[in-house]
């Protein structure tokens, strides 16, 4: 890889943060390495080890890996970063994720990080939240921390499992059903460039009802950073997720994220995956494991693109186990010289009778140089399931536009109704109206 720039030794509450003047990846492996000897043990520490042994194995991934092809991490990785934030207040610019109308309980992250300050979180019986450093002692950490997410192949979980400094942890207890939202708000602050990787582990207990809403936003004066998020969650029997992602962070900030999701008997899963003008690459693996049978898991996605931003989602649909059913849908609209990516894979086990899934790709190119590639993917190992898959590309009808502008709607609203139209498919099935109003006006302020 190539060389970075020299950066210097510093010692930070008594331990050593080396950063060489060689490759990332050199100066991640040497400081995952000079944590684990300098005090991390017990399974813990075991884990660690393990992770970055699979990590070295491997490396970053290149084009050459199928899974990666459209989407290049050698530029990214490739530059010179601090792996501890130079850190601004990041006070004002959680304000950027706030949601007209929305009640709830309020999360913010700066660079990964914690921030009870800025955080409020009312005490309600039943509900656990708390930076994930604290959660390691917990029965449920030690039970289902990298019990499914360290079995894919994607290094960058094996990297953040080692070497992961912070991130959060939620708990929902049994029968819990929370009225409001949790909205968990990661802020991109550090005054120097930041490699970041932060570890989340969310646990939905039995009969536990929730909604969890992440939006991701800048700080106007932060530097470049790029962020690799790994998520893992665990929906217990009969338990009940509406999960949102939300991305509306600044072009200076770039994101790997991987979600890993574990579904019991009777359990549901939503999610909805949000991405808009702003961030320059943002890369979303995610992945849903229906673990037992009577599950059902939904997948809903907009990418609104511009400029010469890149936003892949990939997608695991795993029916393991029969009388499941899953449905997804994902919707992008690329403008300028911006790219869209889209693979969703669905597998169907041997086990796996009386399936029910959907899957569908829509795509529309709005400026003349973008680019969508999408792979939509069925493997099917059973023979008595009911499985459907397809996806368009098509550029703006210029003919409904001219239909609209002669009747008096100037071209600019006549391009907002058309797309508001193009997205209704997915905004229509968001859980909470005040969010999908939210994301409707984005898609409004996103088109140029």
């Amino acid at each position: 890889m190539r060389k970075g720039d020299a950066m210097l030794d510093e010692v930070a509450t008594g331990t050593m943060i080396t950063q060489t003047s060689d490759s990332l990846y050199t100066q991640l492996v040497k400081t995952a390495g000079e944590r684990l000897s300098s005090g991390t043990s017990g399974s813990l520490g075991e884990i660690r080890k393990q992770a970055l042994e699979r990590f070295k194995a491997t490396g970053f991934p290149t084009v050459k890996n199928e899974d990666w092809k459209y989407t290049n991490v050698q530029p990214l990785v490739n530059r010179a970063y601090a792996l501890e934030a130079e850190e601004l207040s990041g006070g004002a610019a959680w304000e950027k994720a706030r949601i007209p109308e929305l009640d709830a309980h309020r999360v913010v992250l700066v660079n990964g990080q914690y921030s009870s300050e800025l955080s409020s979180v009312e005490a309600i019986a039943g509900l656990q939240v708390m930076p994930i450093e604290q959660a390691f002692e917990r029965l449920c950490f030690a039970k289902y921390f990298t019990a499914f997410a360290d079995k894919t192949d994607n290094p960058f979980v094996a990297l953040n499992t080692a070497s992961f400094t912070s991130g959060l942890f939620i708990e929902v207890g049994k029968n819990t059903q929370l009225q409001k939202p949790i909205h968990v708000i990661h802020v991109a602050a550090s005054a120097s460039p930041l490699f970041s990787q932060p570890r989340n582990l969310y646990v939905m207990g039995a009969f536990a009802e929730a909604e969890i809403i992440e939006s991701f936003v800048t700080d106007d004066a932060a530097e470049r950073s790029l962020s690799s998020h790994v998520t893992e969650i665990m929906v217990r029997e009969n338990a009940k997720l509406q999960h949102y992602y939300l991305q509306v962070a600044g072009e200076q900030s770039s994101y790997i994220n991987h979600t890993e999701v574990h579904q019991e008997k009777h359990s549901l899963y939503n999610n909805y995956n949000c991405s808009f003008p702003g961030a320059a690459f943002v890369r979303n693996n995610i992945n849903v494991r229906l673990g037992d049978s009577e599950v059902e898991s939904h997948l809903y996605g907009i990418a609104l693109t511009a400029d010469n931003q890149l936003v892949d989602n990939h997608t695991i649909v795993d029916h393991m186990k029969p009388h499941c059913e899953s449905y997804e849908w994902y919707k992008n609209i690329t403008q300028d010289t911006s790219t869209a990516v889209f693979n969703g894979k669905i597998f169907v086990r041997l086990d796996a009778q009386k399936t029910n899934a959907f899957q569908q790709n829509n795509n529309m190119l709005i400026g003349e140089k973008s680019a969508v590639y999408t792979k939509p993917q069925l493997e099917i190992f059973a023979d008595d399931v009911k499985c459907s898959h397809g996806c368009t590309i098509g550029q703006f009808d210029n003919e409904a536009l001219f239909y609209l502008r002669s009747r008096g709607i100037s071209e600019a609203q006549a391009r907002v109704l058309l797309i508001h139209a193009f997205a209704f498919d997915v905004t229509s099935r968001f859980a909470n109206d005040t969010v999908r109003q939210y994301v409707e006006h984005l898609v409004e302020e996103g088109l140029q």
